[in-house]
């Protein structure tokens, strides 16, 4: 019988683990994600049946996403596309069109998904709409306006960027390689001379802790410098996204088990007897692209700001050209 190769997935936002992509291993596939998937697909996620309740409120990922991808406690995976070409894509046709009259220019289905990523990707969406969002099911206010959506269109195709880890939307003319993000050379996390995270023979370390008088984040018996208060904070719903990568990297990765749940398969200790080279790489691509994601932010909350004051496209006329009824 052949061996299937391994081969990444998105674990949670920001987090890309490997998975054996064998059916008999995995906890409820989903054939309609994986037969679409290809190295042009895109995938949001968010939560359906409750809200977020601070950072981004949705995130992207190019990878296929763990059904709890979002924060690890529920939601959905929307893909750009319908298809593995991405010839079809995942929104109505009838959307694009409407859109494409009020702007006066055809939209693109990826034009639309980093509309979104520039509006609602970031902290600030999600604190400006939290009464609204008391009410689960996300809603995006849309702009009237051809060039606010231009200039959210293009925001939103970095956003996207930094999320997929640069193999999404790559552009190198708009200064977006094809290469996991990095921050400007004197603000990029680095592992300085005797910070390094040691392997074998010592075991996986242990704990994680940052100091934010050095703005250093300690790994163990390692360390990386130049790890911003924003970056360690940084959280998706309540979930930190760098204490949490590193949790399911450590040493003891047991968790409490709550109620009458089933206890963890054993199969959950099977893991690497020390720091591998590839978690520092991940780490440092990790920090990167939330410092950039950060930097961002108060682009994203100004854009968000003129959108809302400025004309919106009414929720009847998008009713109108889907075909739907106004009741």
């Amino acid at each position: 019988m052949p061996v299937i190769a391994p081969t990444h997935y998105s674990f949670r936002s920001f987090d890309r683990q490997w998975i054996i992509p064998d059916a008999r291993l995995i906890n409820r596939p989903n054939p309609e994600l994986w037969d679409s998937y290809s190295a042009k697909q895109l995938f949001l996620t968010a939560l359906e049946r409750v809200s977020p309740r601070s950072g981004p409120s949705i995130t992207f990922t190019g990878l296929i996403p763990d059904l709890d991808h979002y924060h690890g406690r529920g939601g959905r995976a929307h893909p750009l596309w319908r298809d593995a070409s991405a010839k079809v894509p995942n929104i109505p046709p009838q959307l694009l069109g409407a859109l494409a009259e009020v702007y006066g220019h055809a939209v693109s289905a990826e034009d639309l998904m980093a509309y979104l990523a520039a509006v609602m990707a970031h902290p600030a969406f999600t604190a400006r709409f939290q009464e609204d969002l008391v009410q689960p099911g996300l809603r995006v206010p849309l702009t009237a306006d051809p060039a606010l959506f231009s200039e959210a269109a293009a925001l939103g195709r970095e956003v996207i960027w930094l999320h997929s880890y640069g193999e999404r939307f790559a552009d190198l003319t708009a200064g977006r390689p094809k290469v996991p993000p990095r921050m400007a050379e004197n603000a990029r996390p680095f592992v300085p001379e005797g910070g390094g995270i040691p392997g074998a023979p010592e075991p996986l370390p242990d704990t994680m802790e940052y100091d934010a008088t050095k703005n250093r984040l300690h790994v163990g018996k390692g360390f990386v410098d130049n790890v911003s208060p924003e970056m360690w904070n940084y959280e998706v719903s309540g979930k930190q996204v760098v204490w949490h990568w590193f949790s399911y990297r450590r040493l003891d990765r047991t968790r409490p088990q709550i109620g009458d749940k089933r206890p963890p398969s054993p199969l959950d200790k099977i893991q690497p007897d020390h720091w591998l080279a590839e978690y520092t790489s991940d780490l440092i691509n990790l920090l990167n692209v939330l410092g950039r994601l950060i930097a961002l932010e108060p682009r994203q909350a100004d854009l968000m700001k003129l959108i809302l004051t400025a004309e919106l496209i009414k929720v009847d006329h998008l009713k109108t050209a889907l075909g739907v009824g106004s009741n």
